[in-house]
């Protein structure tokens, strides 16, 4: 720091934040501060992310909100004395580019559309005063990028964790392309809205339901660094079920139908089979039956490829199936089953097909009491699971032979409400008595002993469908070969580039784009040399964003796709920031690849965000800011008007950072105003920067240590509104002194104008810098490590204890902070405004705690 002292007052009507902000980012460019340190930087590291943006446009301010926090995450660990690591990239892949081509029509290029609008959101985020690694730019649609996401697929491919099949996939009728489950919402897609069908394709996947114990029992190691929520929809999407899996036979069919059941104990309550109308084993098994049975389901079957999942799986609609004239044989008591198609039965849970139980089972129960089919009760809900057990006698029907017992409250099929709660097991042979817990485990001995069954879990949880009909994605690096085979692209040969968009229709029409670039298309062999074919796909561009985290250590190295030294160094994220909007989808996608990367031993962690921070929505209008709904305030013309620092500092003081806040509620005059006076102060001051503090107004300098000693934990904790408000308390107290107190010479001044612009650093940087240089500093204020609170001026010299009279306060005290319970009551008895108070009546009962609160009952 210069010892030299100028000052360039400026007069508090004329702050110019535009001006100013065009000064420093001038500054930051020539300069470039916010790079992080190499290798022989000692500082301890901390690395902070924010979510990477999609360049639809310029950015709004929903997206100031969020890179807001950002930098003052990031700003805060630089002053804490960390080398600070906080890299910007885009997530360019993706249908908008795509769209924006089309709309432009013949001769348009999805890349022209994207590398325009980052250009636009590096000059936004360059005018926003973010402190980014300028460094360590990347783009997802860059080949440099992209070729290592064709890496990563191969190596999944060697380790069986990429596989094709057919299945039955979400298609989105409007932008013609496979959605995966997440990407569904309420049976509408995602991005356009567009109603959600089913259509069978053959596609790539990656098999994530493989590492789905290990991505639910990790999240335990989040707890407390996630937020709750998050965890929980983790945990939901994920949804392990233990349970096991029951082998069936099918009466005139080789082989046994696995079923998975969560409650093997309620076997013997079985009484019929449920298979999915649109699975395999159903098409077999009508197949295997009548003409008039294979009519029947087939006309079924057009009608629930109609309908969504969701639709399917609603509780409240009416039940529908079609009876195959098949018969299954239940493994634990050899009963002939019927087996119905019905369509509240999903192909892709468990094995497709369920036993129904429907006395135990509301949904079974629904469709038995809908086609007339038999209710077996096997669990005595009504008896208790510890002490005697009652047993219920049934005739040869299961309907109780003791005439008191009321049939209507145990008997389901009358009743149409399912029993499911425990209770002791009845008309189930060897189970009998016994209560759920160990039914189960005895049910599964003796299947395991039959060799029909066995101990299994299930789970929500599918594998992650990456195929893609589009053409503005990473290309599937996989060749299809004359004889049937298919190889992966030699890794020599990546990246697998995209061909010209403008000699393609980019239109959707159900198949990819690329299938019309026919030169691309062929190629050969790498084994034989033969004429083969690329695979016309590209992949989702979640694939992008699952490891983009490890890209910015090394971000242009051509040799791997990151440094795993740099990973050592630098990962997993620290802090990691963004909207909960991706609870799911994202961040799911990209704790699976980090656990993937950790077997492959390329990495040393397990979980890539260490701790996450989730903001709240800005809305306008009432709903969120969205370009496609037109309700959005624009990032760039708010750089002008009020300028970035008024934005930044009236976004953080709206309110907690996970609420979502009302852009018309947002103050920007009071931001402005607040940093016109902040920015007097340090203008006002007059002592020399060497001047000894210690000698200042004692009341002032309490105000200021009491900031050091909060800011830290509240920043931490992500109460950064709390923060503005204390900076504002200083602010107010500053100008007090200068005004009517010790004069804009006092030390005590100085000292709060220099922790005034440390700590408005992480809200309004080019104010504070200019702050800095008034108060005759070097810059920058962001690379200022802030200072220590001394312990003895957060001592409180006096206090303000309340004075309560049958529990309503009638007067306050100003006294010692270590004033005695005695003498505290004493003061309080002596004070007019309480003996006025008490008007003569008698003190029953006295509550004194020092220095606080005294509390008087009287009759």
């Amino acid at each position: 720091m210069s010892s030299a002292f100028t000052s360039a007052p400026p007069a508090e009507g004329r702050f110019d934040p535009v001006a100013i902000q065009e000064k420093w980012q001038r500054r930051w460019r020539e300069a470039d501060p916010f790079r992080a340190g190499g290798p022989q930087d000692t500082r301890p590291r901390k690395y902070v992310l924010g979510m990477f943006p999609y360049p639809s446009g310029d950015l709004h301010m929903g997206h100031a909100e969020n890179y807001a926090y950002v930098d003052v995450v990031a700003r805060f660990w630089r002053h804490r004395g960390y080398n600070v690591l906080n890299p910007i990239g885009w997530d360019s892949f993706g249908l908008p580019a795509e769209n924006a081509a089309i709309k432009g029509g013949a001769g348009s290029d999805p890349r022209e559309w994207t590398y325009s609008n980052i250009e636009q959101h590096k000059k936004s985020f360059r005018e926003f005063g973010s402190s980014y690694d300028w460094s360590r730019v990347l783009h997802t649609s860059d080949p440099e990028y992209y070729r290592w996401n064709q890496w990563l697929f191969q190596r999944l491919y060697e380790r069986g964790l990429a596989y094709r099949k057919e299945s039955a996939v979400n298609w989105c009728p409007n932008d013609q392309t496979v959605l995966a489950n997440e990407q569904v919402v309420d049976g509408h897609c995602e991005r356009c809205g567009a109603e959600v069908v089913k259509k069978k394709l053959t596609q790539w996947y990656f098999k994530i339901t493989e590492y789905a114990d290990r991505l639910l029992d990790d999240l335990n190691q989040l707890e407390g660094f996630w937020p709750s929520k998050v965890i929980r929809m983790q945990r939901n999407w994920i949804g392990r079920s233990i349970g096991a899996d029951i082998d069936f036979e099918i009466e005139g069919r080789e082989g046994t139908v696995t079923v998975f059941s969560t409650r093997p104990d309620t076997l013997h309550g079985a009484t019929f089979f449920v298979v999915a109308p649109d699975s395999d084993l159903a098409a077999e098994l009508a197949a295997g039956s009548s003409a008039e049975v294979r009519m029947r389901f087939q006309d079924y079957l057009d009608q629930v490829g109609k309908q969504t999942d969701i639709e399917r799986q609603s509780t409240d609609r009416p039940k529908t199936g079609v009876f195959l004239d098949r018969y299954a044989i239940n493994p634990i008591n050899g009963e002939r089953l019927p087996i119905w198609a019905a369509d509240y039965v999903l192909a892709d849970y468990g094995h497709g097909a369920v036993m129904a139980v429907p006395a135990h089972d509301q949904r079974d129960l629904d469709f038995a009491r809908a086609f007339d089919l038999p209710v077996k009760v096997v669990v005595d809900t009504t008896a208790p699971i510890t002490g005697a057990i009652p047993v219920i006698e049934v005739d040869d029907e299961g309907n109780p032979i003791d005439p008191d017992l009321e049939l209507e409250s145990i008997d389901p099929a009358r009743t149409g409400v399912a029993l499911t709660d425990d209770g002791r097991m009845i008309n189930s042979g060897s189970l009998d008595g016994l209560s759920k817990r160990h039914a189960i485990i005895r049910v599964i001995e003796e299947l395991e002993a039959l060799g029909k069954g066995r101990a299994a879990k299930s789970y929500r949880l599918r594998d992650w469908l990456i195929s893609r009909q589009r053409f503005w994605g990473t290309p599937i690096p996989m060749i299809h070969t004359a004889d049937g085979r298919i190889v992966p692209v030699p890794d020599d040969q990546l990246p697998l580039t995209l061909p010209d968009a403008r000699d393609l229709d980019l239109a959707p029409k159900g198949t990819s784009p690329l299938g019309g670039a026919t030169d691309w298309i062929a190629t050969t062999d790498p084994e034989t040399g033969e004429p083969a074919e690329r695979d016309r796909d590209t992949m989702d561009t979640f694939v992008d964003s699952s490891w983009y985290f490890l890209r910015f250590l090394s971000p242009n190295d051509a040799q791997e796709p990151f440094s795993p030294a740099q990973a050592q160094r630098w990962a997993p994220v620290d802090s990691y920031i963004g909207g909960v909007e991706h609870a799911i989808l994202h961040l799911l996608y990209a704790r699976f690849i980090t656990k993937v990367l950790y077997d492959m031993d390329l990495i040393d962690f397990t979980e890539p965000f260490t701790s996450l921070i989730n903001q709240g929505m800005v809305l306008l209008d009432g709903s969120k800011m969205s370009k496609s709904k037109g309700n959005l305030v624009e990032f760039a013309s708010s750089m002008i008007d009020p300028g970035a620092d008024v934005v930044r500092t009236a976004i953080a003081f709206a309110g907690p950072v996970e609420d979502d806040i009302n852009w018309e509620d947002v103050s920007t005059t009071g931001a402005q105003k607040f940093l016109a006076r902040a920015l007097r102060v340090a203008a006002d001051v007059t002592s020399a920067p060497d001047v000894v503090w210690a000698e200042g107004d004692r009341a002032l300098r309490r105000v200021t240590h009491r900031l050091w000693s909060d800011a830290p934990s509240l920043i931490e904790h992500t109460k950064f509104n709390v923060v503005v408000a204390r900076l504002m308390d200083l602010v107010n107290a500053t100008r007090k002194v200068i005004d009517s107190g010790a004069g804009p010479a006092d030390p005590a001044v100085r000292e709060a104008a220099e922790a005034i612009a440390m700590v408005l650093d992480l809200f309004a940087p080019h104010t504070a810098e200019e702050m800095w240089e008034t108060l005759g500093y070097e810059p920058f204020v962001g690379l200022a490590t802030w200072r220590q609170a001394d312990p003895t001026l957060l001592v409180e010299e006096s206090v303000t204890a309340v004075v309560q009279i049958n529990g309503k306060v009638r007067g306050t005290l100003d006294v010692p902070a270590r004033i005695s319970a005695e003498d505290l009551e004493k003061a309080a008895r002596a004070d007019e405004r309480i003996i006025r108070a008490l008007d003569g009546r008698e003190i029953t009962r006295a509550v004194v705690r020092a220095p606080k609160v005294v509390s008087f009952t009287v009759a």
